[in-house]
């Protein structure tokens, strides 16, 4: 009895848990800069650093800001991934599957990298994506 008075009257569905319809690659983008950004500042940490910091442990707070935004870059590649492309685009464009495992690989190794090229190479695959994103925006 209970059981049937809480069963929904009616049951949707949707690809996510709201389904908002934005979706945009420039938040992958705007965390994979930052990824970058603090590559650059932690090669020169003694530039950046506060007066009352010391080298090391401005660089050890940058490692842990650096991999939480690039875990970041692989949740918002995942969503467009999982959520906004369908069978139609992958079918149009073959290469999103590699384009993607690569993005996601280097978002991975930006959490182990410090070397600003290594960001730039992530901002390079998230471009790639976006290129195809906007095309299928159109």
């Amino acid at each position: 009895m209970l059981r049937a008075l809480l069963r929904p009257r009616r049951v949707v569905h949707a690809h996510c848990d709201l389904p908002c319809g934005i979706y945009d690659p420039s938040q992958a983008r705007v965390e994979a800069e930052s990824v970058k950004a603090i590559q650059t500042r932690y090669q020169d940490a003694e530039k950046f650093k506060s007066a009352a910091e010391s080298v090391e442990d401005y660089r050890i707070r940058a490692l842990a800001i650096k991999e939480a935004r690039a875990d970041l870059v692989k949740d918002h590649l995942w969503v467009l991934w999982t959520d906004y492309f369908k069978p139609e685009h992958v079918e149009k464009y073959p290469q999103l599957h590699e384009l993607f495992w690569n993005a996601t690989k280097e978002a991975g190794l930006a959490k182990k990298a410090v070397d600003p090229a290594q960001g730039q190479k992530l901002l390079d695959s998230i471009d790639e994506i976006g290129k195809i994103f906007w095309e299928t925006k159109a």
